[in-house]
């Protein structure tokens, strides 16, 4: 059991990452990308490459994937920005098509539907990472130093900017803003801590190929953001556990037929989203912010009563 908790664990932390680097786009600069799997996958390619033909060091593979996936998504952002909204989409979707393929034929490099196997393990100063719970640390601090990165350029002067931006591009440009700089650049910095999650991802299963890589997974690292909470530091956090804790619960449900699990999980995140939509459409941990908020209000018109 505890073996199994620990590997839950590192899983949730990996997509934790993805879904807080997502809502770094989605939720404050207002874009909305169906590509994020793709650089999911690249970063775990790149890392697996490096690993397996230079060096295991983990720094040195995380490095290059940033720096790799980062240059495939300026490469997308760039052009893609000087458009609004569906555009974009489309252009994310484009490229997420796009990697599937190239993830799928590059047969050289990515194994094909086989995929890269035997993967060594991750060594950081000379040190290699072995065992569950190690890497389960090694996944707990990335992710930590995730979520400060992402906490400090959201408070920072570029974070108001993208909120600015979100909110309204035309008002924003009228005060100067360089909104598709701006824009290009939250693309980059979201896409390049992705690759963090990929390399995680590639060391911890020792195998990986395109199947993990496609549209599903971006849409269901989507999922995430919103059924969490888009634009919030914690929506993410509980989207992530919430969808990939669900899966694990059902599988213990006696009367439910092991080969139906799969079928009913995405009829739940379906429903979760339609609720949500109805009921919460910013998301739960948007929810539980108005419901403190109203709380604090209703203690201090209490307090003013008293007084």
């Amino acid at each position: 059991m505890l073996a199994y908790l620990v590997n839950l664990t590192t899983l949730v932390a990996i997509n934790v990452i993805l879904a807080v680097t997502l809502n770094f786009v989605i939720g404050y600069a207002g874009i909305f990308s169906l590509a994020h799997a793709a650089f999911f996958g690249i970063g775990a390619y790149a890392a697996a490459y490096v690993a397996m033909h230079f060096t295991t060091d983990f720094l040195a593979c995380v490095a290059v994937a940033m720096v790799l996936t980062g240059l495939v998504s300026l490469a997308l952002a760039m052009p893609a920005l000087r458009v609004r909204g569906e555009y974009f989409v489309a252009a994310s979707l484009g490229l997420q098509i796009l990697a599937v393929t190239v993830f799928t034929e590059w047969k050289s490099v990515t194994g094909g539907i086989g995929g890269v196997v035997g993967i060594p393990s991750p060594t950081i100063f000379g040190r290699p990472i072995v065992g569950t719970t190690a890497f389960m640390v090694l996944a707990l601090v990335c992710l930590a130093i995730t979520l400060a990165i992402i906490a400090a350029l959201v408070r920072s002067a570029f974070g108001r900017n993208l909120k600015a931006i979100r909110d309204s591009e035309s008002a924003a440009g009228a005060f100067g803003k360089q909104v598709a700089l701006i824009k290009t650049f939250s693309v980059v910095i979201s896409s390049s801590l992705a690759a963090v999650a990929g390399a995680l991802y590639a060391f911890y299963l020792s195998f990986i190929n395109v199947e993990s890589f496609t549209l599903d997974t971006s849409v269901l690292i989507m999922a995430m953001v919103i059924i969490g909470g888009a634009g919030t530091l914690a929506g993410p956090i509980i989207g992530a556990v919430l969808l990939l804790v669900l899966p694990s619960a059902l599988s213990y449900l006696w009367f439910l037929p092991p080969t139906e699990i799969g079928s009913i999980q995405q009829i739940l995140y379906g429903l979760a989203l339609v609720l949500l939509m109805i009921f919460y459409p910013g998301g739960l941990a948007g929810a539980l912010t108005r419901g403190a908020g109203k709380d604090r209000q209703g203690d201090r018109e209490a307090g003013a009563v008293k007084a």
